[in-house]
């Protein structure tokens, strides 16, 4: 018998295969948590055919929103539109295009989550005025935060603790993450940091 073959023309597969089947799917068990999470598990690249969708309910005004962005290697411009308009500055009503890299970083975030669930949205686009009010009022809010050009958003996910959002954040390694433990997390398609 020949080991070295994933399947055989039976259908059945090989031991070694069944083996390293059985410790891969063994792995999240034993390995502790905060090392299985800091593990970088290659993924197969999306195709051109892939969809990217994303979920949101804005918090602050109450709609929501469930969208397909991105089909067949192009972002689709009335989602874009749709996806700008809810998270847009509600308190000036200013809506700002979203960074199409920062909806890339929250289809894999969620994808890293496992959820299907809508991102809670606590602050999306800021105006400067909104950003001015908000940083007079000791909010921890930085003068010129990447908020104001549409590359920075503060979430939720329902399901999930904050703290796993945020670890899952971090090991993508594709921006700033900011942790406000009992509000929200922040990610960003800035230089990576975190804070």
């Amino acid at each position: 018998m020949n080991d070295q073959h994933e399947g055989r023309p039976d259908g059945t597969i090989s031991r070694r295969r069944f083996i390293t089947m059985g410790l891969l799917g063994a792995a999240p068990i034993i390995i502790p948590g905060a090392a299985w999470a800091r593990m970088r598990v290659r993924t197969p690249r999306r195709t051109k055919q892939a969809v990217r969708s994303l979920s949101f309910y804005n918090l602050h005004t109450g709609e929501r929103l469930k969208t397909v962005y991105w089909e067949k290697g192009e972002y689709i411009p009335g989602a874009l539109d749709e996806i700008n308009y809810i998270l847009r500055d509600f308190r000036q009503d200013e809506v700002k295009p979203i960074d199409p890299s920062l909806l890339d970083l929250l289809a894999a975030l969620r994808d890293r989550l496992h959820s299907h669930a809508n991102y809670e949205v606590i602050s999306g686009y800021r105006s400067p005025l909104t950003n001015a009010m908000l940083q007079a009022g000791g909010e921890g809010v930085s003068s010129h935060s990447l908020h104001m050009d549409g590359k920075a958003i503060d979430i939720r996910v329902p399901g999930r603790p904050l703290s796993v959002v945020r670890a899952a954040a971090l090991s993508m390694r594709r921006g700033g993450v900011g942790y406000y433990p009992g509000r929200f997390v922040h990610v960003d398609t800035g230089r990576v940091r975190w804070w």
